[in-house]
């Protein structure tokens, strides 16, 4: 993974920890957290306090994340918001804790100046040893304090103060005044600098969760279902009207349609339907040629049309049903019949706007991997997966393809893709070859695999 690390397509925009202050800080809550700490004098962190070196040193990429289900987070600073999440288990866990950050940042900026707000993202599910465990997992909410008890202690001296000052006797209470003023040695003056965490609790509706293969759960929708990645005979049934794996695009399409979840790319307002149908295509070509040893380093779109000619009958289905459907938007050629049993009608879709487009996007993406720049901007898990197993060709030419083309505006690019989307923050170009050395190329699981 060197090549996606040194151009801030993998462990970019995480946050460094090198200061003794707030290393010690970062030790005692992952000792108030976990019983653990680490000997480390640097390294860097992601928006929940993960770190991969950590996780390498301590042989546990889930040291904060016990079993995959209750992610509990370190939080130094709020400039954390803007970086990502690694090893995520479920599409929701980055945007709650983004929100708890935005929301709370005054108050979590006076107490990461201080000392690390601990916490943890709590639902009723301790352990997901079956599918059907994750249907128990209905709202998730955050529990957070610094580990001295800052928090806790400011709020037992407002009830303090509120009892001081409505009590008949509390001007004579000796011990009353004693303790809130040792109280108030902890907490500052609650009364002028309020320390108080808003309670947060999150709907778990609809997600995405790493758990058993990769499942797509729906509850919150007028039909129903769950999408099983892996396939549905590896999953047992799940209390849901509807199960579906991959293979059952009808069902999938469907389903889809009947929530008015997805629309066309060429009935899309606002982006030019041509242009995006023209570069899956090209991906596709590029897949092909790398599967043949091409050197595809600097290859055009000239040069892609060149290996598309060289290798016309080695091209999938799926690219003659976007080159059939990219006649009619530019030539006026005859509407292709294309039916969600045809390998292309997946990539002509995208999300409509609405609430759970990201997550629509994200299997539209899963079941689409030929569209290596949808796969990477929607589901970074399933892209680096992937990416291990592509031959160098394939590799070079799609790391080189984000940073030349996706990098430089990815705002624009999105844009241009979903139309509809608010930007979402994403890794900064960022070389670190400190993290690469100190990490491995493959992060700590594939080093140690």
């Amino acid at each position: 993974m060197h090549r996606l690390i040194e151009k801030g397509l993998m462990f970019g925009n995480l946050i460094r920890v090198d200061s003794p202050v707030l290393v010690e800080r970062y030790n005692r809550a992952l000792q108030h957290l976990t019983g653990r700490q680490t000997a480390l004098t640097d390294f860097h962190v992601d928006i929940s306090g993960y770190s991969p070196e950590i996780g390498d040193e301590l042989g546990d990429d889930l040291y904060l994340n016990h079993q995959g289900v209750n992610r509990q987070f370190i939080l130094l600073t709020t400039e954390q918001a803007g970086a990502p999440l690694l090893n995520a288990k479920f599409s929701t866990s980055r945007g709650i804790l983004k929100q708890f950050i935005e929301d709370n940042r005054a108050q979590l900026f006076a107490l990461t100046a201080r000392d690390a707000v601990a916490g943890e993202m709590v639902n009723s599910v301790y352990v997901a040893d079956s599918p059907a465990r994750l249907f128990d997992i209905r709202k998730v909410r955050i529990e957070a304090d610094t580990t001295s008890g800052t928090v806790a202690n400011a709020e037992k001296l407002g009830q303090m103060i509120d009892r001081f000052k409505t009590e008949t006797d509390a001007w004579f209470d000796d011990v009353l005044i004693a303790e809130m003023i040792g109280m108030a040695k902890k907490t500052g003056d609650v009364m002028r600098n309020p320390v108080r965490l808003r309670h947060m609790t999150f709907e778990q509706d609809n997600f995405w969760t790493a758990h058993f293969g990769g499942i797509y759960v729906f509850r919150g929708v007028e039909h129903p279902a769950a999408i099983v990645a892996s396939g549905k005979g590896d999953v047992d049934k799940l209390p849901i009207p509807f199960q579906f794996d991959f293979g059952a695009r009808s069902a999938i399409a469907k389903f889809l349609n009947l929530n008015d979840m997805v629309e066309p790319i060429t009935e899309a307002r606002g982006i030019d339907a041509a242009a995006i149908l023209q570069q899956k295509m090209d991906f596709i070509v590029m897949a092909v040629a790398a599967e043949m040893k091409e050197d595809l380093t600097g290859a055009t779109r000239r040069d892609l049309r060149r290996l598309g000619r060289q290798y016309a009958g080695l091209l999938p289905e799926a690219w003659q049903g976007l080159a059939a459907l990219l006649r009619w938007a530019e030539e006026d050629g005859p509407w292709p019949k294309i039916t969600s049993e045809h390998p292309a009608y997946f990539y002509t879709l995208r999300a409509k706007p609405h609430a759970d487009a990201d997550l629509v996007n994200m299997l539209l993406a899963e079941m689409t991997p030929l569209d290596i720049r949808q796969l990477f901007i929607c589901h970074k898990e399933v892209f680096y997966r992937a990416y291990a197993g592509w031959p160098d060709e394939k590799k070079a030419y799609v790391v080189d393809f984000l940073d030349r083309e996706y990098q430089v505006d990815k705002a624009g690019t999105r844009e241009a893709l979903f139309g509809h989307e608010a930007p979402m923050q994403e890794p900064q170009r960022a070389p670190q070859p400190d993290l690469i050395s100190r990490v491995g190329p493959w992060g700590s699981v594939g080093r140690r695999s």
